[in-house]
């Protein structure tokens, strides 16, 4: 038997599942001291939520456990700490305890275990859920080691006073009433309920499809089965006066936020004079789909967004789903450039997946800037990397579009532009490449002012990132101005304006309707249900619909590559065109098309190339292939340099192919 002072000497046991429980766990007992007796280990820190929720979850005594009282101290505060000195301690309770109400005439009486000293009184309204369980346990966040945490089980059974179980089905007089499960309902049902009432369902119409997924069933199995109308009344209530504005100064309501929703935030920076603000936030289902769509898939970044309108701007991770669409799973609020304090987040966010999933790593990590470092993305998520030039083009389409009447100097001057962007044209100087396209076009004032004053400072930026970096596919692109549109669609309304300046609106807004929107949309797709409320700009992802085009409705002349034609799936008579097929730059004639964006047609004539190899390679294989033949003019003089170099290469290849 250990004593308190040997503790950290025990083993940190992390169990592989996603929640545990004590069962999960090999308990020592300590000798002497104030803990005496009880039962004590070691876990990550990271993971005491995951061990709560798995012992509310004990099969014969299903219960919650609340925070019954909660002291912290600040680092540096204590010269000499315990072994067991803490930073956080924090004293769990099962919530049909300690009190007894199940004989109004019951006290506690003296018992060894009573009620600790909290200050809340008797709790009067919850007096009917109080069958005087003892069940507690203590957790302390270690001085000397703050990424461990001590769990000290001083009663592990969930018995009374007299040493008989008070609830659940190894309690008879709690068979066939209430007490038998959970006293709350949990924390993934809450998310449901309030993301139908934040969407607009109303209560009516949850309660009968609760009924319904229960009856599916066969009837009540947890106290989830059992909702009631008061239980959705009271959620509604809280959505009906729910206000982004806590306090009238942005900043304190920003902080309170933070406080209110720590569970949410795996990141948090406040301003100072030396140090910018950075607000990282991730709900618990966004983490469930980061690890479910990010695990050896894609994790994409959609930075920079409303940097002329919003106080500051907002960086999304995303993910993509079975069905193309683009998931956020992470949110970045920064007062500068995220790219430039990407070291100070990125750990962070990695370390909080890991602890969920240990195994978790994406297969690949698709930036959208050429100034992200590239260092600390590598160093947490251990994966490669694309560049993804997806608002470039979108930019420079849609204000050729705006300031350039004829077709076809529009169609010229964006295959153009692709050339300077990748560098097939100008070889090892882009400044000739961007001089031709100047004087060529020169007479497109318009235009050329918009692009000396936007994109002549950061060009030479972009061509030697796409000269370094291998770039992403069209197919991903087409989700990720999905999801920038929707974004910009739901912020962007004019009814907000007045709020575009406040922190605190764009965090409520994002974690409330934005947040249901897409927790909607998985619901609905995974069991069929609220098809009709269903956002219906889910189903109109470019990249889902292209995949749904026939090949034999695409009209492709591999004698003749300067075009290709696609039949419309909604009006067979009508063909569209599009020029430059294959290509990062081609250009269709569609009306969504003709609006900036990147249509289905593009991409299913893209895929179609791909496939067949009848078309022109990509400009990014293009630049790959260059870098070759550099390397091919300029071997290494090192017979094992080279011998190593020819590896890579062919490692390479086969990715590409892949």
């Amino acid at each position: 038997m250990p004593r308190m002072e040997d503790i950290l000497s025990l083993p940190v046991q992390d169990p592989p599942c996603a929640e545990f429980s004590a069962a999960h766990i090999k308990w020592e007992k300590v000798e002497g001291g104030r803990q005496g007796g009880d039962d004590i280990a070691l876990i990550p820190f990271a993971r005491v939520d995951d061990f709560v929720k798995g012992e509310s979850s004990n099969a014969e005594c299903p219960a919650s456990f609340r925070i019954e009282s909660r002291r912290k101290r600040s680092e540096g505060s204590i010269s000499k700490p315990r072994v067991d000195g803490y930073l956080e301690y924090t004293l769990y309770w099962c919530s049909y305890g300690p009190e007894d109400y199940r004989d109004s005439e019951s006290t506690m009486g003296d018992g060894s275990h009573t009620k600790p000293a909290t200050g809340k009184g008797s709790r009067p309204g919850r007096r009917h859920m109080m069958r005087g369980c003892l069940c507690h346990f203590t957790v302390k966040r270690l001085y000397t080691r703050p990424f461990l945490a001590l769990i000290i089980y001083n009663q592990r059974k969930h018995v009374d006073k007299t040493g008989a179980p008070c609830h659940g089905i190894l309690d008879v007089d709690a068979v066939g009433t209430r007490a038998m499960y959970a006293p709350r309902i949990s924390e993934e049902l809450r998310q449901k309920v309030m993301s139908l009432l934040y969407i607009g369902i109303s209560l009516d119409n949850i309660i009968q499809h609760h009924a319904e997924v229960v009856q599916g069933h066969g009837g009540p199995l947890n106290r989830d089965d059992l909702l009631t109308r008061n239980d959705v009344r009271n959620m509604e209530r809280i959505v009906r006066n729910s206000s982004y504005k806590l306090h009238a100064d942005d900043e304190f309501s920003v902080k309170m936020w933070v406080q209110r929703h720590q569970k949410h935030v795996f990141f948090f920076q406040d301003m100072s004079s030396t140090e910018p603000f950075i607000l990282g936030i991730q709900t618990d289902w966004q983490l469930q789909q980061m690890i479910r769509y990010g695990h050896s898939g894609s994790v994409a970044s959609h930075s920079t967004f409303g940097l002329k309108k919003l106080k500051y701007p907002l960086c999304t991770l995303l993910v993509f789903d079975s069905s193309q669409n683009a998931i956020p799973v992470a949110w970045i609020v920064a007062s500068s450039f995220v790219t430039q304090d990407i070291h100070k987040w990125i750990g962070s966010l990695a370390e909080r997946i890991r602890s969920k999933d240990p195994r978790w790593r994406p297969n690949a990590f698709l930036v959208d800037d050429p100034s992200f470092d590239i260092s600390f993305i590598r160093e947490a998520f251990q994966c490669r990397f694309l560049l993804c030039a997806w608002h470039v083009r979108r930019a420079w389409m849609r204000s050729l579009l705006k300031k350039c009447c004829n077709i076809d100097v529009q169609r010229e001057m964006f295959k153009h532009l692709g050339w300077i962007l990748y560098s097939t044209r100008s070889g090892p100087n882009a400044d000739n490449a961007v001089e031709e396209f100047m004087q060529v076009y020169v007479d497109q004032c318009i235009f050329m002012d918009y692009f000396k004053r936007r994109w002549l400072p950061f060009i030479e930026l972009w061509i030697n990132s796409i000269r370094s970096l291998p770039v992403a596919s069209t197919e991903p692109l087409a989700a990720i101005e999905s999801y920038h549109l929707r974004l910009k669609s739901k912020l962007f309304d004019q009814q907000y304006a007045n709020s575009y300046t406040r922190i605190d609106w764009l965090i409520h807004t994002l974690t409330t309707e934005f947040h249901s929107l897409y927790w909607l949309d998985q619901y609905s797709a995974e069991t069929g249900y609220f098809t009709n409320v269903r956002d219906k700009s889910f189903l109109t992802n470019a990249w889902y619909q292209a995949l749904h085009i026939p090949d034999v409705d695409v009209i492709l002349d591999e004698q003749n590559l300067q075009l290709a034609k696609v039949i419309s799936q909604t009006n067979r008579s009508l063909a569209y065109t599009i020029w430059n097929p294959g290509s990062e730059f081609a250009l269709c004639d569609c009306p969504w098309s003709r609006q900036g964006n990147l249509c289905k047609h593009v991409i299913k004539v893209a895929i179609l190339c791909k496939n067949r190899q009848v078309a022109r390679p990509l400009l990014a294989s293009q630049v790959y292939r260059q870098a070759l033949l550099t390397l091919l003019q300029n071997p290494p003089d090192d017979p094992l340099v080279l011998e190593h170099a020819i590896l890579r290469v062919s490692r390479l290849q086969q990715d590409i192919k892949a």
